[in-house]
């Protein structure tokens, strides 16, 4: 099919100036309504923060939709009404969360609610195209609500140090348009190409040292967009290698949190605690600054993005040389930290 480019670059650049000149904005909701994040002991942050920077995202990616509904048939859709409807649920239900905390039951049922809009809206994971899977047929609509209530809090979770959720969902993000692109999923670039905008137009003032946190606001809506759009443009067109590819594009925040969930199980911990185990904590006690952590972290996102969409274009000599070229880098890494270490 023909893309229409024109379209895609309009989406991120609306969405990215719109996140850019929201923030601000963010910024003096968060202080007026109290949405602040104050020190904690597993916290990273020094000084109190406003934490409703999300909204920011929110509404870059709201205005942007809005302005190319004009121009995206797609756009006058079922699906994509209860993917809208479901997105400003997770937002309000992020709102209230960064301002006054809710309980983990409270936000899990809302969430629940929301998965079974975008589920009944028509967007669902067909396992039919995955051989020996058709006997799950039935249950393609409870695989599609696992699948997004994981990528969802799987986000959040990763979202502990300056910049690294919003670059993070970036690459994903990215890596998702990309993919759609290939595919021919127009309705999914748009969607990730405004996503895109809107992180990298709120990196800015969220990379260390932040002015604004996202908060829940943010990070929650972050995963629902990914887990959505995955599911229209990646399990739709990808066959067999769906699985793959989506878990490989979202593969730091997915496997932090299955890391997370059982490391809580071994310790008798409730699954949905908090605690200084994930990833970004490691990384932190162990030597390096918060900046050094996230670079890292963008890197091994960088990493499994490349490979997703390598195996999707089916390009394996390529696959192998990007897996020794990481890992020669790791271990120059590595070698370089111990000297340090040492010195």
């Amino acid at each position: 099919m023909e893309h229409n480019w024109l379209l895609y670059l309009s989406a991120f650049s609306i969405s990215f100036a719109v996140a850019m000149l929201t923030t601000p904005l963010a910024k003096k909701i968060s202080y007026k309504l109290k949405a602040i994040d104050y020190p904690k002991s597993r916290g990273l942050n020094k000084e109190p923060m406003p934490r409703m920077g999300g909204l920011a995202i929110f509404l870059a990616f709201l205005i942007t939709v809005l302005i190319l509904s004009f121009f995206v048939k797609d756009f006058h859709t079922r699906q994509f009404y209860g993917f809208l409807l479901g997105g400003i649920l997770i937002v309000i239900l992020g709102i209230f969360d960064d301002i006054y905390e809710l309980s983990a039951k409270i936000k899990f049922v809302v969430q629940i609610l929301v998965a079974l809009i975008v589920v009944f809206s028509g967007t669902r994971i067909d396992v039919m195209s995955w051989p020996f899977w058709q006997y799950l047929r039935p249950f393609n609509a409870i695989i599609t609500m696992v699948w997004i209530l994981g990528v969802v809090n799987a986000v959040n979770l990763i979202d502990g140090v300056d910049g690294l959720a919003a670059g993070v969902s970036s690459i994903a993000s990215l890596c998702l348009m990309i993919l759609c692109i290939i595919s021919g999923s127009s309705l999914a670039v748009v969607l990730t190409a405004t996503l895109a905008g809107s992180c990298l137009g709120f990196l800015p003032r969220n990379f260390s040292p932040a002015e604004i946190y996202m908060g829940d606001t943010g990070a929650t809506f972050l995963g629902y967009v990914l887990a959505v759009t995955s599911c229209i443009g990646v399990y739709k067109s990808y066959a067999v290698l769906s699985i793959v590819i989506s878990i490989l594009v979202l593969a730091l925040p997915i496997f932090d949190t299955l890391f997370a969930m059982i490391r809580r199980a071994i310790n008798r911990k409730p699954l949905m605690s908090a605690d200084r185990g994930h990833l970004h904590h490691r990384l932190i006690d162990s030597g390096y600054t918060h900046k050094q952590a996230v670079m890292i972290l963008y890197g091994l996102s960088l990493f499994s993005a490349t490979i997703a969409i390598l195996i999707a274009i089916q390009d394996y000599k390529a696959t192998i040389v990007v897996f020794i070229f990481f890992a020669i880098l790791l271990l120059m890494m590595y070698v370089y930290k111990n000297r340090i270490q040492k010195q």
